[in-house]
């Protein structure tokens, strides 16, 4: 296999902000990577569950960092 094919199989075909909203939802809604597979498919998309684990795995600790800083901290009363 050439370099380049290399290169295509290990670049995303989608843009970086959809597979970032496929992880939020994921991690924010507590949803299964099916439940995330129809949703996008909902919208037009159509990748499988399996993609949606794979982003989950490679992209879902800087997300869930980045909820959890969001998030309201607890008032402590």
């Amino acid at each position: 296999m050439s370099g380049d094919a290399r290169h295509f199989l290990r670049s995303p075909a989608l843009p970086p902000r959809t597979i970032g909203h496929a992880v939020w939802l994921y991690l924010r809604f507590t949803l299964s990577y099916r439940d995330v597979e129809d949703l996008l498919a909902a919208r037009g998309l159509h990748v499988s569950y399996e993609t949606v684990r794979r982003w989950v795995l490679k992209f879902g600790p800087a997300v869930a960092q980045k909820l959890r800083h969001t998030r309201p901290k607890p008032d402590g009363r």
